[in-house]
């Protein structure tokens, strides 16, 4: 992992920068010293402390107002993923804050690794929930692919982005003071599963530019109905789409500099390079957590508040139901209206939205 140290048996005060020896360096060394220069730590460089402390108040704050505001307007599972990638982004960053002390520190360096390559990922389910809400509120027809499946479809697609990467990092951290090979298979692994979360959201802004130019077409045309002309030009209803499409513009961009920063190996040039990270790492990721905790869409895109409402509404009372006639010794099965599978055109949503919009989350 290092790219170089010095050795008390070399009398010119480096060390053979053999690859499969570099892992004994990364162990041996608890310390910055003549003998474990920062240079051969795997970042190269004190990290700065004031910008690792505004990253852990930023991310801290975000998950916070994530978590208040998703409670407020009940949209649960939205705001319970960025609620977590901003915990994991804040435990990473607070991290990076011991290494500014000393780089060397193994646990401080492992705990910033691994949060804050897999936080992203869990962020990205926020985003990926929101295509469905918005088909199913302006045209679902227009859609290629029932708004029900979308996220039956990405979000298993991320959590396989996140398993990926999660192996490569077990990987890594199982490679122990010789196995560089395995080392380099971990490494390769993280790549993959970084790759594969480009593709995935390759994919789904393809999908969501595809819907968006069909249904820019049909609010123009006559056939388009006055609900969804209405939401259309709906000024919060834009804030919130402009907000996502932010956030997934920054988590792409991330992705792809993670590929870039990877791709040399522990200790490349790219991933010794501060300036680079701050920006295309740490800011790439807190804009688009700020973007989604400060524009949700319990106050900017009621229906789909509503929508979810009803959904967890509809789950609590079937329990209770369920729970009741149990207790009565008797054995039911139990189908309602609220959880069959939806039609295509929407209608029995905008019966939830109609039951269960409450002064919370808006009309």
């Amino acid at each position: 992992m290092a790219a170089s140290a010095s050795n008390n048996n070399n009398t010119t005060g480096t060390i053979d920068l053999d690859p499969q020896a570099i892992p004994q360096y990364y162990y041996l060394c608890n310390e910055v010293s003549p003998v474990c220069p920062v240079e051969a730590t795997t970042l190269g460089y004190f990290p700065n402390k004031g910008i690792n402390c505004f990253f852990a108040v930023g991310f801290g704050l975000a998950g916070l107002a994530a978590l208040v505001l998703g409670t407020w307007t009940r949209t649960w599972s939205y705001m319970a993923f960025v609620a977590a990638g901003c915990t994991l982004e804040l435990a990473g960053y607070g991290a990076r804050i011991p290494l500014t002390a000393n780089p060397w520190n193994k646990e401080a360096f492992e705990t910033q690794i691994c949060s804050i390559i897999l936080a992203p990922t869990l962020v990205c389910v926020s985003i990926y929930l929101t295509l469905k809400h918005v088909c199913l509120s302006l045209n679902p027809a227009l859609s290629r692919v029932r708004p029900h499946l979308y996220p039956f479809i990405f979000v298993p697609l991320d959590v396989s982005c996140l398993c990926v990467q999660a192996v490569g990092g077990a990987l890594a951290a199982s490679a122990g003071y010789t196995n560089w090979n395995l080392l380099q298979h971990g490494n390769r692994a993280i790549i993959a599963g970084i790759a594969l979360q480009v593709a995935v959201l390759l994919f789904f802004g393809a999908a969501a530019t595809d819907y968006y130019v069909r249904v820019s077409r049909w609010i123009r045309s006559p056939l388009a109905d006055q609900d969804a002309l209405a939401l259309w030009r709906d000024s919060r209803f834009r804030m919130f789409v402009c907000a996502v499409a932010g956030a997934y513009s920054g988590i792409f961009i991330r992705c792809v500099y993670r590929i870039a920063e990877m791709a040399g190996g522990w200790g490349n040039k790219i991933m010794q390079d501060e300036p680079s990270f701050v920006v295309l790492e740490g800011f790439m990721v807190l804009v688009p957590c700020i973007l989604l905790a400060a524009f949700p869409p319990g106050f900017l895109f009621p229906q789909m508040a509503a929508r979810m409402s009803a959904r967890v509404q509809s789950r609590i009372s079937l329990s209770s139901i369920v729970g009741e006639k149990r207790n009565e010794g008797g054995l039911v099965v139990l189908r309602n209206s609220n959880n069959e599978e939806r039609d295509e055109n929407g209608s029995q949503d905008k019966e939830d939205i109609d039951r269960s919009i409450s002064p919370s989350t808006g009309t």
